[in-house]
């Protein structure tokens, strides 16, 4: 399949994404969108890897920022729905708060963070542009208070209510990054417009992007014939699942791509 062209490319593609909030003031004012609140300056750490030991995974952040108040973010674009978002954002948290204490420091020493997952599907069928997660007591309502924030974003959102314009601007944006969609937004997408805009005339970004989707190619290819038997298998254990708990008549819609990611999510796989 042939790769978009650098220049096509929207913000809602995960390489312009975290190529344009390197910038501090971008990734900042994009944070500000986001949350519907005022970030303090920030530093930006693009495509950031976190390993904690060589015997478990590693993972590659987005757009890794904190800023001037110790606040963490964490920012992921997701084209796809893989149907793993709940566990991933979990590991994403995990990573992030293994790495940040250093030997002796104290748990309290813990700055809170954000794991935020801008989304171009809707990740929990619901219709709302923004899903905002925290922990609390399932007896009483109350916040157990670790500090800890997941955000999904919804591009396909279709319930305005109690969310800013400039959100559905924003997300509106993502998906169509042309100046004639910045033109008609707020302040804050003018200017991550104009970031875009700079990013696309600099001829390293291009050249790093066409040797990306080159490197990205060659392991489709490789994968192929592994993925195949790995999807053959996940498919038979839904099915398994599925009937396990009576739900012959649903096995039917597995043929829709939606649906058949929402059967995924809901058991696990």
């Amino acid at each position: 399949m042939a790769h978009k062209k650098f220049q096509d490319l929207n913000l809602s593609d995960a390489y312009l994404f975290a190529a344009a909030l390197q910038d501090a003031e971008v990734c900042r004012k994009t944070l500000e969108l986001l949350l519907g609140r005022d970030v303090e300056s920030v530093t930006v750490h693009a495509e950031h890897s976190l390993l904690y030991s060589s015997e478990c995974r590693s993972i590659r952040l987005d757009v890794y920022s904190r800023d001037e108040t110790g606040y963490h973010y964490n920012l992921e674009m997701q084209g796809e729905n893989e149907g793993n978002l709940p566990r991933r954002s979990r590991y994403h948290q995990a990573q992030m708060d293994v790495t940040s204490l250093r030997p002796g420091e104290d748990f309290n020493e813990l700055r809170p963070n954000y794991i935020i997952f801008i989304c171009c599907f809707d990740p929990f069928g619901e219709g709302l542009y923004r899903y905002t997660f925290t922990n609390k007591c399932s007896e009483t309502g109350q916040e157990l208070g670790d500090g800890t924030t997941k955000i999904f974003l919804n591009t396909k959102g279709r319930n305005p209510v109690n969310v800013p314009d400039s959100l559905i601007h924003f997300l509106a944006y993502l998906e169509n990054s042309t100046a004639e969609c910045a033109d008609e937004r707020d302040d804050a997408v003018r200017q991550i417009h104009s970031r875009v805009t700079e990013v696309k005339r600099d001829r390293t970004w291009e050249s790093r992007y066409m040797r990306f989707e080159e490197l990205l190619q060659k392991e489709r290819r490789k994968g192929k014939n592994e993925g195949r038997e790995e999807t053959q298998a996940r498919m038979q254990e839904l099915i398994r699942r599925m009937l396990a708990d009576g739900a012959q008549e649903e096995l039917a819609g597995l043929a829709e791509k939606d649906f058949l990611e929402a059967m995924y999510q809901r058991y696990g796989l």
